[in-house]
């Protein structure tokens, strides 16, 4: 068996492939940007071509990097940014159009006229999810719906759909393939069966012959193709469902938050499928063959990361993502200043996709400082909005939090999330767990790694940040917080 387990990260931003020991840890690890096209306000859109190099090219550098072969490679497993929709032909393999992400929101008259009277939670019970711009299955029908020559090769048998896990193995391996977590996120699986569901893609208008077939999130599926030739492809998660198993957080009533271009609290519910009345969603946490799923509660925020990126890019206030805490740093607070950052509409807990991003506060004491601030203090509020949700829901009031992601390393940002939660924030010492996830799930399935407890042993803590804010400041903060996030409500009609 080789030395280590590759793992593939298709992110949002960028795709990665990292090499990690059995004692887990990353030994290599590389990365290339993609574009994000923004074609119309409110739509992103991914070059799934551009991925698919870099995908390659980053297997490839990691390899390198190490002098490795694919002989070395036990296994590969992939995460992947979840509910972007991708349509392909099955003869050539070649995508037809560009993929439209998961921020995207021109599904939003769409999904009104499919939730009819019954809104948002017209497919809840059985999907665990609501009705939602987030999801790939209206994804899908939009796509059909404006294109008349893919509707015709969806008949005809010769289009295949897929999120980005299934975009990479298909490349990588040929098959048609995507796991319980990613189907999970589709609006057309049936959270109990773990399988397409007709109801739902008759409701949805999505025909059965695109999708792909479904499997365990580990398991070996079949050997991968140059630059990995032979290698199992046997792994693959959803990269908010990964970064839980890389946390370790295999118990029920463990949960995580992953602050990257978005922000998704999870919370691992065991066995049983809890369902919510104050927002989240349910959703499949991981699967191993031959055994349940496992499920968890998540709370998903649009923008977190996302929001430093737009201050870099957009307004040009920093150069690079790390300024941000040296601005930040100028000031002692935020002034006064709320940023709610609804550029995509909002996420969990509301569920509204007429919000828009909006700065509440300003007065001429508000500075670059402030604005920094406040960028940074809004992933730390929606993180409040969601764990009161999920507290609410499970009954579980949580003591920790275990953190990971590019924005962990901001001990601003970290303390004050420890502050606005009134919990012990956990960093771990690596941060990067999507990649270790998907490369667990992939070396357990042929046994690279023995069990879970195995795994569980590798995990080691940074830092642990502990509340130390006023009560009443902290009140007084959320409460000023919620009452910008009213004012971001009811832009688009």
């Amino acid at each position: 068996m080789g030395s280590y387990v590759a793992a593939i990260d298709q992110g949002t931003t960028s795709s990665r492939c990292a090499l990690i020991d059995h004692h887990g840890a990353i030994v290599a690890m590389a990365q290339r940007e993609h574009r994000q096209i923004y074609p119309k306000p409110g739509w992103v859109e991914h070059d799934p071509v551009e991925i698919r190099l870099n995908v390659l090219g980053v297997i490839s550098e990691a390899l390198d990097q190490l002098g490795a072969s694919p002989a070395d490679i036990a296994a590969v497993g992939v995460t992947n940014q979840r509910e972007t929709t991708l349509l392909w032909s099955r003869e050539t393999g070649e995508p037809l159009g560009n993929a439209v992400v998961w921020q995207d929101v021109r599904t939003a008259d769409l999904c009104r006229d499919l939730g009819g009277d019954d809104g948002v939670d017209r497919f809840r019970d059985r999907t665990g999810l609501p009705l939602a711009t987030y999801f790939a299955g209206p994804k899908i029908r939009w796509l059909l719906d404006h294109d008349d020559e893919l509707r015709e090769r969806a008949g005809a048998g010769d289009l295949a759909f897929g999120t980005m896990d299934t975009w990479v193995a298909w490349n990588l391996t040929g098959e048609h393939v995507t796991d319980v977590t990613n189907a999970s996120r589709t609006l057309l699986m049936d959270l109990g069966t773990l399988s397409w569901d007709d109801d739902l893609l008759d409701a949805i208008g999505v025909p059965r012959s695109v999708l792909p077939r479904i499997v365990p999130s580990s398991g070996v599926i079949a050997p991968s193709l140059d630059p990995l030739s032979g290698v199992p492809f046997a792994g693959i998660l959803g990269d908010q469902q990964a970064a839980l198993f890389g946390q370790a957080c295999f118990e029920p009533g463990s949960a995580k938050n992953t602050y990257g271009t978005g922000c998704f609290l999870l919370l691992n519910t065991g066995e049983t499928p809890v369902r919510s009345e104050n927002g989240l969603i349910t959703t499949v946490a991981y699967q191993r063959t031959g055994e349940p799923a496992q499920y968890a509660l998540e709370g998903s925020i649009a923008i977190a990361g996302a929001g430093v990126q737009w201050l870099r890019d957009n307004l040009r206030m920093i150069d690079s993502a790390e300024e941000i805490t040296d601005l930040a740093l100028e000031v002692e607070d935020n002034g006064g200043v709320y940023f709610v950052p609804a550029f995509s509409g909002l996420f969990a807990p509301w569920w509204r996709d007429d919000a828009r991003g909006v700065i509440t506060g300003l007065t001429r004491y508000a500075n670059r400082g402030h604005l920094a601030r406040a960028v940074l203090e809004s992933t730390a509020f929606q993180s409040r909005d969601v764990l009161e949700a999920m507290e609410a829901d499970s009954g579980v009031a949580l003591s920790r939090l275990k953190v990971d992601g590019g924005m962990v390393v901001n001990d601003i940002l970290m303390q004050f999330q420890a502050d606005m939660l009134d919990v012990d924030v956990v960093r771990p010492k690596i941060s990067e767990t999507t990649v270790l996830g998907a490369a667990y799930a992939a070396g357990l399935a042929v046994g690279f790694w023995e069990s879970l407890e195995e795994i569980a042993s590798h995990w080691e803590e940074d830092r642990t940040f502990t509340p130390g804010m006023d009560p009443a400041d902290r009140d007084l903060r959320y409460r000023e917080w919620r009452k910008a996030v009213d004012r971001s409500m009811g832009w688009v009609e």
